[in-house]
């Protein structure tokens, strides 16, 4: 066992001697006034507390002996310090944030990639790597984005920081942001995914001076290149056309941030695959109040309003171009529904309310009162 152990205090000793010696050659001046905490990982065990606030210059100014005889520093925690020293030599930051804390060296000269299919780990986003994150937002001038308008669902955002732009973030560090009031784990997971997301986008994006980068939602492009055509062009669209183009991929990005309650009401008021529904059916289906599926509905506006605010825009200039050139009065009505629903006004709502209630009986019209 003391063979063992003097085997392993060499081990250790050399590895150390010779990070050390790679740090100290000049090509890493820059990293060693950051501390040693920068390279470490939350899911790191046995990290030696003691010089986690200390730079590495610090460190590296000592010899191997003098740490090791730190107080609660043992042989477990100097091989921890001796990991987090080669990190700080890696010309890529530390963590995949996918799963696997560490690819074996032959993986990564083999150079093989691994399928993202696992949910993205915060446990795994050192310092380091939340510092590239942030530089790609800052070079991209991204930091007046919302969060709510990059991120992949908005059901697992919560609405209050839907509106929140990247630059609220820019000045914490993950730490940081771990101890901002109301960021649990849920809301800090998603933040750091935010940025991870924006980061592999614009990763091997090139910058060019009279050129600027857009991140948008990818069911905008398509549905935007229909607008515009029909807008500019010489025919009215056809019904089928308005379902396939503009209300489906609505639609499913709806499904993706509001979940599929608010997904098939949206698709049955509109009539998609049947007779539009009037909200006192939908009521009665659900078995609530008209003021509940109001509500729900309702969510169909905030989602656009953070994901596609331009979308109001070009649909008004569509409807515009069909009422002065005269098309066919169900067709019409279908777009004018269509931004009724997604791109409400306070007297889109107030018309609707009318029609419900010009058939309610007097037992109805107590659910209408809770508008």
């Amino acid at each position: 066992m003391n063979k063992a152990t003097s085997a392993d205090e060499f081990k250790l000793t050399s590895s150390f001697d010779e990070v050390r010696r790679i740090l100290l050659d000049g090509k890493y001046n820059e990293r060693l006034e950051k501390p040693l905490a920068y390279w470490a990982l939350p899911n790191d065990r046995r990290l030696p507390l003691a010089f986690l606030g200390r730079t590495l210059r610090e460190l590296l100014t000592a010899n191997y002996s003098d740490l090791s005889n730190t107080s609660g520093i043992g042989q477990k925690k100097m091989g921890s310090l001796v990991k987090l020293l080669h990190r700080a030599t890696q010309d890529n930051p530390p963590a995949m944030p996918f799963g696997i804390s560490e690819l074996s060296k032959e993986v990564q000269e083999a150079g093989e990639s691994r399928k993202r299919t696992e949910k993205f780990d915060p446990s795994i986003v050192s310092e380091a790597l939340w510092e590239v994150w942030k530089d790609s937002v800052v070079s991209h001038r991204l930091g007046h984005e919302k969060l709510g308008r990059l991120a992949p669902s908005l059901q697992s955002l919560p609405t209050v920081i839907w509106n929140t732009p990247l630059s609220q973030y820019l000045n914490y560090s993950v730490q940081e942001i771990r101890q901002l009031k109301t960021h649990g784990e849920k809301r800090v997971r998603v933040v750091l995914e935010i940025f991870f997301v924006v980061h592999q986008i614009l990763e091997n994006a090139t910058q060019a001076g009279h050129l600027a980068h857009r991140l948008i939602p990818s069911f905008v492009p398509p549905i935007e290149a229909w607008l515009n055509r029909m807008i500019a062009g010489d025919r009215l669209p056809e019904r089928q056309e308005i379902i396939d183009c503009l209300i489906v991929p609505i639609l499913k990005q709806i499904d993706t941030d509001a979940g599929p309650t608010v997904f098939q009401l949206a698709e049955g008021r509109l009539g998609i695959g049947s007779e539009p529904q009037s909200v006192r059916t939908q009521s009665r289906k659900m078995a609530v109040t008209r003021a509940r599926v109001y509500q729900l509905l309702d969510e169909c506006a905030k989602v656009m309003e953070v994901r596609w605010p331009d979308g109001e825009r070009l649909l008004q200039l569509l409807i515009e171009k069909c009422k002065r050139e005269n098309a066919i009065p169900s067709d019409l009505g279908l777009l004018m529904a269509t931004r009724e629903l997604f791109y409400p006004s306070k007297l889109d709502l107030m018309d609707e309310c009318d029609r419900e209630a010009e058939n309610d009986s007097p037992a109805e019209e107590a659910d209408l009162v809770q508008l």
